[in-house]
């Protein structure tokens, strides 16, 4: 048994020697580096270790990475703790397995770093300068990674109907993004965390990759390396990249097809778990030499430790890289799991052990591989091998493996939970035997052709896709929740409530729920609501503070929604909303060229972007503005503008048609309220146009109109109170 304390979870005890940490032994060779030497690291998110040249494939032309290859110690055997993109940059940043860190999930959780050892914050210490730029929302500074970084550069546009893990930004712009600060501290010793998003779905390669590779994820791969190589050019141009000390990781793989499965998340077959990765020393010692032990991402801030001369901090669960082929090595049982189906369909989590050559795989179906015969996993051996089988899955039991409720661990939150009626029942929280996820994996082609759906727009067809989902899994959270925003996209408001407030229920509150649930809220003028939703939703994004201004602008409390439209400027990064809401504020201030200059920044942002629905309101404001300014052809565009971006919203309608009818156009304020009535066929908007007409004087169509309307709608109270008034 291991010598070295602070282990909290009694499993890590029992393999202690197995896991170690970097503290528990010496390197096989003193390769120690020089005070102050530049660290990087560098990640590519999602790609699979033997779509690799350096690992044996062929079909991709990687130059940029070979080249690191040949400068670098290449571990042969190297796997992620998760197939998610959080998790495991979380381990790889603390030397920590989920169980210790926290994190076991790309949404709900979110690292404390004050609670682990965490390797920013012991470089911070030793007097580097530390910055980092990402590519994915999920690796978002105010997850807890931000912490200890100087640079902490997470700037990505949102686009429509992306899912979270799918909200990225082109390397390229990460690189960009990263360049100016590395320059600004060549000279003095700095860490480095660069990461791009490059081959992660949806593997739309540009060209000249699109036309080379048959592959579009080879295309992505090769879109990658050209990154990476451009990357490590600029160190070497700086003249850093000799006497840097470079990780090359990423953080899993992807399926691909093999067992069924095309992304990642709900499998830990060997495709989604092995990783590349590669270490280049200074001056490129041992460069093209490789390790076959087996490896961990856990085990990169216990080298850099090693490397440094530090000591190691108790609790780690990673050893150093350079320990791993020691005669005295021991032999290793690598931990990983995937919560993902638990926690987003109500599916059975799973772990695994790896002890090369097997892989054990626990779940309500067990399996075991050979993975030095069997690398692609087709043939389990678990009945052959029932001693190894039996072996392992003993040393999994000792793992304490209990799943904390997404986002639960905030007071706060749970106090505004309770108070919202939606702690009842919690997708973690589940009795009986839950469903192998390798049974169920049809549903997610079910899921991805109703996400597809909504992607392209096609709300009306998204729906049943998304209810033909639930027929199958009722308790499937993302279902519920997309099909409640493709409902309020169809107008359907209330049905789209109801969705929401089920996904609200089978999440416990899941905050990233609520910040959906709060929008919708805002949109049906529920203010109190909205605001109570919104304020759980901080707990995962600052987009809940641009709700919170809206609803205090729609209060009249100027002052609140002033304050809060600032500190969400202040965090916005490339999201448009926040400044929609500050142009809302001026307007409503009555500084209208400000408003209008706050929109004309919006639009150049914006640029030739497609998902247009991102300026509903926009061009309302812009309106408004354009019309308090006497510009009354800027205005009638603009509303027009509105109305083509959101024909829902009855409000530009109205406004557009006043503008008519004070520029004496009454056929053409007449045709906007048809259009109106046309577009949507509800009480309200009946209503909304009887009161126009009936502002511009013309009763006697007001009067016609409200006759077919209680016709239409004879038991609508609102309709029923024009008629008496």
């Amino acid at each position: 048994m291991s010598s070295c304390p602070g282990r909290l979870l009694a499993g890590l005890l029992l393999l202690g020697t197995t896991l170690g940490a970097a503290g528990c032994g010496s390197s096989s060779e003193d390769l120690r580096i020089a005070e102050g030497t530049p660290i990087v690291l560098i990640s590519i998110d999602t790609l699979r270790s033997d779509r690799l040249p350096a690992y044996g494939y062929t079909k991709v032309a990687t130059p940029g990475i070979d080249r690191l290859r040949r400068d670098a110690i290449l571990f042969e055997h190297a796997y992620g703790p998760v197939p998610l993109t959080f998790p495991s940059h979380t381990t790889a940043l603390t030397g920590t397995l989920p169980l210790r860190h926290g994190v076991r999930d790309n949404m709900g959780y979110r690292l404390d770093s004050t609670t682990v050892p965490y390797m920013p914050r012991r470089l911070k210490e030793m007097g580097y300068a530390t910055g980092a730029a990402v590519s994915t929302f999920v690796l978002r500074g105010s997850s807890g990674l931000a912490d200890s970084f100087d640079l902490y550069d997470d700037k990505l546009v949102f686009i429509s109907w992306t899912d979270v893990g799918s909200v990225q930004r082109r390397g390229e712009e990460t690189l960009e993004a990263s360049l100016p600060w590395i320059r600004s501290v060549a000279d003095q010793p700095f860490f480095f965390f660069f990461h791009i998003y490059e081959p992660h779905t949806p593997h739309r390669p540009p060209e000249p990759y699109a036309s080379r590779y048959a592959s579009p994820y080879d295309g992505d791969v090769a879109h990658a390396d050209a990154i990476v190589g451009k990357f490590l050019s600029e160190l070497e141009r700086l003249g850093l990249y000799d006497r840097a000390l470079i990780f090359l990781m990423s953080d899993h793989g992807e399926g691909l097809g093999d067992h069924g499965h095309y992304e990642h998340g709900p499998l830990i077959y060997r495709e989604v778990l092995q990783v590349p990765l590669m270490l280049k020393l200074p001056g490129s010692k041992r460069g093209g030499s490789s390790v076959s032990a087996p490896a961990q991402l856990a085990d990169i801030f216990p080298t850099v430790l090693a490397l440094t001369g530090q000591e190691a901090p108790a609790g780690l669960d990673g050893r150093s890289l350079l320990s791993l082929e020691a005669a005295d090595a021991p032999v290793r049982q690598i931990y990983s799991e995937t919560v993902f189906g638990r926690v987003h369909f109500g599916w059975s989590d799973l772990a695994s052990l790896i002890e090369y050559p097997y892989h054990y795989i626990d779940g309500p179906d067990p399996e075991l591989y050979d993975l030095e015969n069997d690398p692609g996993e087709l043939t389990s051996v678990l009945r052959r091998e029932r001693r190894v089988a039996a072996r392992l899955d003993d040393l999994l039991d000792t793992f304490d493996r209990t799943l904390a409720a997404p986002s639960e661990e905030d007071p706060e939150t749970m106090r505004r939970l309770a108070a919202l009626g939606y702690l009842g029942s919690r997708s973690t929280e589940t009795e009986g035997p839950l469903p192998d996820p390798k049974s169920r994996l049809w549903v997610l082609d079910l899921m991805r052709t109703a996400l597809d759906y909504s992607t392209e727009g096609d709300f009306e067809a998204a729906i049943p896709a998304y209810r033909k989902v639930l027929a199958e899994e009722p308790g499937m959270v993302d279902a519920w929740e997309k099909l409640g925003l493709a409902l309020l996209e169809t107008g359907r408001a209330d049905e789209a409530v109801e969705a929401l407030e089920e996904a609200m229920r089978l999440s416990g509150g899941a905050p990233q729920v609520a910040l959906a649930m709060a929008d919708v809220l805002l949109r049906l003028g529920r203010l109190d609501e909205a605001e109570a939703h919104a304020e759980i939703g901080l707990t995962v994004h600052e987009l809940a503070r641009d709700v919170l201004a809206q609803v205090a602008l729609r209060k009249g409390d100027l002052e609140k929604a002033a304050r809060l439209a600032e500190e969400a400027i202040a965090t916005r990064g490339a999201r448009l909303a926040p400044l929609i809401t500050l142009a809302d504020l001026h307007l409503k201030q009555e500084n209208f060229e400000s408003a209008i200059e706050f929109t004309d920044q919006v639009l150049e942002e914006f640029g030739d972007r497609t998902d247009t629905d991102k300026l509903r309101g926009l061009h309302f404001i812009r309106g408004r503005a354009f019309a308090q300014l006497g510009e009354a052809e800027l205005a009638s565009q603009a509303f027009q503008l509105e109305i083509q971006v959101s024909p829902a919203q009855l409000a530009p309608y109205t406004h557009l048609a006043y503008l008519y009818a004070l520029l004496g156009d009454s056929g053409q304020a007449g045709a906007t309220l048809r259009q109106m009535v046309e577009t949507n066929p509800t009480a309200k908007a009946y209503g909304e146009a009887v009161r126009a007409l009936r502002a511009m004087g013309d009763l006697r169509s007001a009067g016609a109109l409200l006759n077919v309307a209680r016709q239409l709608f004879p038991n609508d109270r609102d309709l029923r109170q024009l008629a008496a008034g």
